[in-house]
């Protein structure tokens, strides 16, 4: 799929993953970009930081990157 027909059609490429546990191609320009597919549910995922632990509700974007 194209990323227009991603951005216009997402919840219904969530929808098929979830259910179905299909995976889908992301096409710029007729060249495959990224792939979305299903989480694995044996992966271990470890948490990075936890942005609600520095300040109730998360931190804003903007002024998580004007500290950088």
């Amino acid at each position: 799929m194209g990323l227009k027909e991603l951005r216009e059609n997402v919840d219904i490429y969530i929808k098929a993953i979830e259910k179905k546990g299909d995976s889908f191609i992301v096409l710029r320009r007729s060249k495959p970009v990224f792939k979305i597919s299903p989480l694995n549910e044996d992966e271990e995922w470890e948490t990075a930081i936890d942005f609600t632990q520095i300040k109730k509700g998360g931190v804003p974007l903007k002024e998580l990157l004007s500290r950088l």
